[in-house]
């Protein structure tokens, strides 16, 4: 099982209307496809004084079956986020694995 996080860095500005964003039609399209599951959005602490940071992560069986999400869904997805956000929110995808 493997961890797919997205930490995405928010202008102060965005920050609310980012979270209705994920929560009402991010997420749930992604629950449609099947691929990614177990969602969770956690706010990265940090000292950072300028907006706000955030860790989008979903559970997947293996790298294939998220090579096959990006493909058929994930830059649909991303395309939309800078659509609507453009600079204002910035992300950066990462890949891990579950050791315990």
């Amino acid at each position: 099982m493997l961890i797919y996080n997205t930490t995405y860095h928010v202008e102060e500005d965005q920050e609310k209307y980012f979270l209705i964003w994920l929560q009402e039609y991010y997420l749930p399209e992604i629950e449609k496809n099947g691929v990614l599951h177990t969602p969770r959005i956690l706010r990265v602490l940090s000292h950072r004084e300028e907006g706000a940071c955030f860790s989008v992560q979903f559970e997947v069986e293996d790298s294939a079956c998220l090579h096959r999400w990006h493909r058929e869904q994930g830059t649909k997805l991303n395309e939309e986020l800078l659509k609507i956000f453009k600079d204002k929110v910035v992300g950066f995808p990462t890949l891990m694995e579950i050791i315990v």
